[in-house]
Parts: structure tokens; C-alpha cells; sequence
């Protein structure tokens, strides 16, 4: 392809030009050349950055201002012009030398980001992780991370992800936890919420309380009742009972929350009326005799709502039948005392 006109080196050019023609493996000449075409076109630009990243394929110094520069040329443009094919282009040739360099991975990494490309994202994520000590991998978790979170990738893929995550930093496990809610994978984040609170040694990055985390436990388990399973939902609930005095009340509430959803009525009655027996504030009693009020209210307003309706049809049965009765026509009977039709009898039925 022939270069344009404008893009030879001008006659201002020639002292670089005859520097570089002297020593081209000097970064300080072509940085020096560099700097006194900042205001020129980037396309005069990009030529000096391919002669000198040819001479000098190792220097980082070059690679990353040609790749920044590079990025604020596409960053108003739609995912979808070529200029973003060419840009990847040219990280992939960056990384052949600078697959050491974190920062250059994490520049191509959130560019891919941008452009939605979830299969070559996700490859090029591990890649990184491949090529660089163990010691740096945090700088790649961290849009790792972002990445997975987004819409449209699939739920599979994050769960990988956080999984691989928690084996290079178990204490981010809170927020493994936050996105299984957030994905609405109630049993398994019941169940390492529940792992946590076992694990004497778990110190919350979040600075939650364990009874904060108690907490979250019990509304889970409460209002996730029917889809949880394998969890001994009444023995966790009181063990937290025993374990704090804060908020008791709370949690036999919870309690018997958990078995009205569970539509076992009777068990909820015994758990409220051992709540009350058991707390030992007025704050407690009242927050369990509160509930449990609302909760016999809401009973015999359904159950009289319930005899209401099943009068109603009762009323509406007997109407419909004298209605019957009333409209009609008379219905007769027949015996028969031969086959000819003379000699059958027709009676009225009353």
C-alpha cells in the first residue's frame, strides 16, 4: 500500500531522521522525535511508532503511549468499527514481548470489556493469569471480577469464575455470596453463609458483625422456605437464639415465620407462644406478641372470609335449585302395560 505524500518526513524532520539513521536502538532518540511531533497527525505519529517499536519490540515505554494513543482514538467510536479489530490487533502484538507487564494486560483486558466479546474476554482473562506471578494476579481479578457481573454473560461462566477467585482469596467470600443472591442461587448461598458462620476464624473484609451475618442467614432460610433444602433451618435459628442477646425477639419471629411459610400453622403457634415465654425483655416479648397478634388476625379474617364465601355459595345453591323447581315444565313417568303406544299410562310427577 503506497504511503501518502504527507506522511514523509519533512524538511524539520531531517535532524531526527539522521539521528535515528545513525543509532536506530536508541529509545531516546525516537522518544525525542516523538515529542517534537506531538501536535502532527496521528497517522505521521503511528509511522514513527511502527519504525520504532520494530527497532525496539521490548521497550515498554513505547508500547503503552502508542497503545494510549491508540485507545483515544477509538474512545468515541461504536464497538463495531474496525478500528477496535485493529486496536486488539495491536495489543496481541504488545503482549508477544510485554506479557509480563500487568498494566498493558488490564489496558486490552477492559477493552475487551467494552466490546462485549465474552468468549475472547474470558480466554484472554486466563491468559493473563497464565503469564504473570502469582504476586500480580489481584490487578487481574479485579476487572476479572467486573467483567463476570455483567449482563448477558452466563451464570455458569461467573460461577467458575468466583469459584476460581475464592481459591486465590477466600476472604472475598461475602462477595461471592452477594452476587449468589443477586443471581438468585438461594442454596448454595444459604449454604456458604451458613460455612461462614461456622468458621470461628471468618473476618468479615465488610466489617459485617457475625450477628449481622446471623441475620441474613435467617431471612434467607425464612423467605427462601421452599426452595432451600439440606439445612436444619430450626436448629440454626435457635442456635443463633442462644448465641445472641440482641434482637431475639427477632429471630423466634423468623422462626415462626419460617414454619407459617412452610404452611405448618400449629408449629408457628408453639414457637411464638415458647418465644414469649422464653425472652427476657419487654422489647423482645413485645416484638413476638405484636407479630403474633397480626398473625391471628390475618387467620380469622381469612377463615371468616372463607365462611363468608362458602355461605354465599351455599345461598346461591339453594336459589339456583327452587329456581329450578319453579321454571321447570311438569315431568312424567310412564308404564308401560304393552308395546303399542295406546296402552301406555302417563302420570304426573308432583
Amino acid at each position: 500500500m503506497a504511503i501518502s505524500k504527507d506522511l514523509y518526513p519533512s524538511q524539520e524532520d531531517l535532524v531526527y531522521e539522521e539521528e535515528i539513521l545513525r543509532n536506530p536502538f536508541s529509545l531516546k532518540l525516537w522518544w525525542r522525535y516523538l515529542i517534537a511531533k506531538a501536535e502532527s497527525p496521528f497517522k505521521k505519529r503511528f509511522i514513527i511508532y511502527e519504525r520504532a517499536l520494530k527497532a525496539l519490540p521490548g521497550s515498554y515505554k513505547l508500547w503503552y503511549a502508542y497503545l494510549r494513543e491508540r485507545l483515544d482514538i477509538v474512545r468515541n467510536l461504536p464497538v463495531t468499527h474496525p478500528q477496535y479489530d485493529s486496536l486488539n490487533n495491536t495489543f496481541e502484538r504488545a503482549l508477544v514481548t510485554m506479557h509480563k507487564m500487568p498494566r498493558i494486560w488490564v489496558m486490552y483486558l477492559q477493552t475487551l470489556t467494552i466490546q462485549k466479546l465474552v468468549t475472547r474476554t474470558r480466554r484472554s482473562f486466563d491468559r493473563a493469569l497464565c503469564a504473570l506471578p502469582v504476586t500480580q494476579h489481584e490487578r487481574i481479578w479485579e476487572p476479572y471480577l467486573v467483567f463476570v457481573s455483567q449482563d448477558g454473560i452466563p451464570i455458569e461462566t461467573s460461577l467458575r469464575v468466583y469459584r476460581r477467585y475464592l481459591m486465590y482469596d477466600p476472604s472475598h467470600i461475602e462477595e461471592y455470596i452477594e452476587f449468589l443472591v443477586k443471581s438468585e442461587r438461594w442454596q448454595e448461598s444459604a449454604e456458604r453463609l451458613a460455612s461462614v458462620l461456622n468458621d470461628d476464624k471468618f473476618y468479615s473484609i465488610k466489617g459485617k458483625t457475625k450477628h449481622k451475618l446471623w441475620m441474613e442467614l435467617c431471612e434467607l432460610l425464612v423467605h427462601r422456605a421452599n426452595v432451600i433444602s439440606g439445612l436444619n433451618v430450626d436448629a440454626i435459628i435457635r442456635g443463633g437464639i442462644r448465641k445472641f442477646t440482641d434482637e431475639v425477639g427477632m429471630l423466634w419471629t423468623s422462626l415462626a415465620d419460617y414454619y407459617i411459610r412452610k404452611n405448618l400453622l400449629e408449629k408457628a403457634r408453639d414457637i411464638y407462644e415458647e418465644g414469649m415465654m422464653k425472652v427476657v425483655t419487654v422489647r423482645d416479648f413485645s416484638v413476638i406478641f405484636d407479630v403474633y397478634s397480626r398473625f391471628e388476625e390475618s387467620t380469622v379474617a381469612k377463615r371468616m372470609e372463607m365462611m363468608s364465601s362458602s355461605d354465599e355459595e351455599d345461598e346461591n345453591e339453594e336459589n339456583g335449585v327452587e329456581a329450578d323447581d319453579e321454571d321447570a315444565p311438569p315431568q312424567f313417568f310412564s308404564v308401560g302395560k304393552g308395546a303399542a303406544k295406546e296402552d301406555t299410562e302417563w302420570f304426573l310427577v308432583e
